[in-house]
């Protein structure tokens, strides 16, 4: 009986002692793990103090509704595509890159958008890609747009006020509109495009510029009879001058 007791209590050390040297060095290896190939849903890139600051996810996964982030809430309605979302030092979403693309009924749908926000607001910079087949028709335009954002504008109160027009639109629209117009008076919400390179809906390939409440200015352009084409326009959008002049 004595043996057995001592054989039993060398082998439970011997085991205990056996474990700990076997998690010890596991845990204490040197360099970067390095994997041939992996398979992952989504990664979140993080700080050691746990603030995410990037996202890198398929369709499923991709954070809206009632994800929080950071502590924050994340934009309820945006719809799920895969692609990256990006945060700054304060945990702030500060852009992001997204892409999709499938057949419809009778052609196909795709896009690709990479975008840059100003702090703690939406986008200042695009690089948009848009391609709609429908039947024998195909609409495909490609775009590096420059913004201006609300100075006032804030992610949070965005959310906001958005929720309060959208409840506001389904009761009287009237007032929602002028409601929204307000809130644009204010700084707090809004945005227009500034600056435009890339290939128009009318199919016109060239410069585009605005003023800044969102109108035309001027444009330099190739339209899709290949004419090069220099245009300039008023505050109210009227064609004020152009290169080489129209003839009738």
């Amino acid at each position: 009986m004595n043996k057995e007791l001592v054989f039993l209590r060398t082998f439970a050390i011997a085991t205990v002692v056996g474990i700990t040297f076997i998690t010890s060095t596991a845990f204490k290896k040197t360099g970067n793990q390095k994997f041939s190939e992996i398979d992952v849903e989504r990664i979140n890139i993080v700080e050691k103090d746990g603030t995410v600051k990037m996202i890198i996810t398929n369709v499923e996964r991709f954070p809206n509704g009632t994800d929080i982030i950071n502590l924050r809430p994340t934009n309820e309605g945006r719809k799920k595509r895969s692609g990256m979302l990006f945060f700054n030092e304060d945990g702030i979403e500060c852009g992001g890159f997204i892409y999709d693309g499938q057949k419809t009924e009778n052609g196909h749908s795709s896009g690709l958008s990479l975008t840059y926000d100003q702090y703690d607001g939406d986008q200042v910079m695009q690089l948009l890609t848009q391609d709609a087949g429908q039947g024998d028709n195909r609409f495909v335009s490609s775009t590096l747009a420059f913004n201006d954002r609300p100075s006032k504008e804030s992610q949070l109160k965005t959310a906001e006020i958005m929720k309060e027009l959208e409840e506001l639109r389904k009761k009287d629209p009237k007032a929602m509109q002028e409601k929204y117009k307000q809130y644009e008076q204010q700084g707090l919400i809004g945005g227009v495009p500034r600056v435009m390179l890339g290939k128009s809906k009318s199919q016109n390939n060239g410069l585009f510029l605005f003023d800044d409440k969102g109108m035309p200015r001027a444009m330099f352009y190739v339209d899709k009879e290949n004419n090069a084409k220099l245009d300039f326009f008023d505050e109210k959008g009227n064609t004020i001058a152009s290169f080489p002049q129209k003839t009738n």
